[in-house]
Parts: structure tokens; C-alpha cells; sequence
């Protein structure tokens, strides 16, 4: 595709780095735009926010890192290639999550409806940032002969991630992009659904990407580390969080019990049989 947009001189701006700034500004766009239509102010969200945006970028880089570990400590100019890499999205989202929690508490904010404010930002980011994928040739796919397969050639995107070049490629960053659209979309039709409870948009978006980021893992062709031999890193993550999204949906959708009755001002109670 085209790792670099454009060069001039010493000057080179990448593609992946043009997309991921524009998926942050438009999750983040979306996500005060819902805190102030909610009533929540946004410069408190604004605020919030821009950490939490730092929040993922270290995260997703310190996944990578982990899980690539012995590539990236190889060798100096190995270690370089980390900052033009895109990360692990499960990373950012953890630390991302991680961050966001504790200035919720800062900002006095509720944690489950703050959450139902975010993801929807969250999803339309991912859907923008994926492209930026697409365009760096990072997030690679296992090569195939189906019929929309992508062919990459540009030698800059072999150096900068390893990605194959004139191999046929399933197009996962695609695959990933179309997914954050259905989950936006879900998530945007959920909330119109009767039985609202804070939390629900937020565990319900949890719950998709994580059945979906399983399922697209199939897929993909990069080097990511295995756990046990047999998932990946993000199917691994997946499998733990597709049981907790479901618990929390069930958790917190449960119905408020009734309050006990007062009996401080009745009478001693008479024995049963008497």
C-alpha cells in the first residue's frame, strides 16, 4: 500500500502515524460530543480523555514489547522498530481502561455510564486506526487465494513491520476495520433497545470486539507469540474476556431487589406456633 504519504527532505510523514492521529480525534470527537449531549461536562471528558489517548499508545507498544520480546531486544536497531510499530490494540485498551478508571475517581464521574459514553468513540477509532493498518502493511494476513486478497510491494513496508511482499494476503486489516464498523453500529442500536442499565454499552462492546478479534485472529499472518501453544496473545485476552463481558452484562442488568420493610417501630414479634 503506501507507508509514506509524503516526503520532503528530512521530513517524511507515515500513513499509519496520519490515520492513528485521526482515529484518536474522532473516538474522542464522538465521545464528548455523547458526554455533553448526556449532560457530563466535556472539558472534564476532554481532559480525561487525552490521558487515557496517552494511556493506549504506551500500553499497546508495552504489550507488543512483551510479547515480542526476544525480536525487539535482538538488537539496537530491532529495538528502533518499535516506535513505527502500531502495538497491541488489547494492550492500549487495558491500560487505556486502566487510566480512564482512575480519572473517573478524579473527575467524580460514574464508571459504568462514563464507559457507555466512551465505547461507541472507542469503536469508531478502531475502524479509522485499522486502516492506517491497511495503508503501513503492519497487522498482515496469512497468505490465500481468495478472490479479494491484497498483494503487498512496497519495500518500506517490509522493512518497518516485515510485512510479505508479493504474496497474496487475506486482508485482516480490513477484516478489523469492517469490524469496528459493526460494532459501532451495534452498539449505537443496542442503546435504543428498552432495559437500558449503565454498563450495558460498554460490557456489550467488550463482549463483540472480543468474539470478533477471536475469530479474526484466524487470519492473521504476523508473528504475535502463542499462549499455551495454541492461541494467540489476543485470543488468549478474548477467551477471559468474553466470559467477564457476559457476567457484567448479567451483573448489572440483574433487577434492584425491593428494600426490606422497616420493623424498627412494630412490636416485639410473636413466636411462630404460639
Amino acid at each position: 500500500m503506501h507507508p509514506i504519504l509524503f516526503s520532503a527532505g528530512p521530513i517524511t510523514i507515515y500513513s499509519y502515524g496520519v490515520l492513528l492521529a485521526a482515529a484518536y480525534l474522532l473516538g474522542l470527537w464522538l465521545a464528548v460530543r455523547r458526554a455533553r449531549a448526556a449532560g457530563v461536562d466535556g472539558n472534564k471528558v476532554m481532559d480525561l480523555l487525552i490521558w487515557v489517548i496517552i494511556a493506549a499508545l504506551v500500553g499497546a507498544k508495552a504489550l507488543l514489547f512483551i510479547v515480542d520480546f526476544r525480536h525487539f531486544t535482538s538488537s539496537w536497531q530491532e529495538f528502533t522498530t518499535l516506535l513505527r510499530s502500531g502495538g497491541v490494540f488489547y494492550g492500549g485498551l487495558i491500560a487505556a481502561i486502566a487510566v480512564c478508571i482512575y480519572q473517573l475517581r478524579k473527575h467524580r464521574l460514574p464508571l459504568w455510564a462514563s464507559g457507555d459514553l466512551f465505547a461507541p468513540g472507542i469503536a469508531l477509532g478502531y475502524m479509522v486506526g485499522r486502516l492506517g493498518c491497511l495503508l503501513a502493511g503492519c497487522c498482515y494476513g496469512k497468505p490465500t487465494d481468495v478472490a479479494w486478497a491484497i498483494t503487498f510491494t512496497d519495500p518500506v513496508a517490509n522493512f518497518n513491520v516485515g510485512t510479505p511482499l508479493n504474496v497474496a494476503l487475506h486482508p485482516t486489516q480490513l477484516y478489523e476495520s469492517a469490524a469496528g464498523l459493526v460494532i459501532l453500529v451495534a452498539l449505537l442500536l443496542i442503546e435504543k433497545r428498552p432495559g437500558h442499565f449503565a454498563g450495558r454499552t460498554f460490557w456489550s462492546f467488550a463482549f463483540l470486539y472480543a468474539v470478533l478479534r477471536f475469530v479474526i485472529e484466524f487470519f492473521r499472518g504476523d508473528d504475535r507469540g502463542l499462549v499455551l501453544n495454541a492461541l494467540s496473545t489476543s485470543q488468549f485476552i478474548s477467551v477471559v474476556l468474553v466470559p467477564l463481558s457476559l457476567f457484567m452484562l448479567w451483573y448489572l442488568g440483574r433487577p434492584e431487589r425491593p428494600e426490606a420493610p422497616d420493623t424498627s417501630a412494630r412490636g416485639p414479634r410473636k413466636p411462630r406456633f404460639a
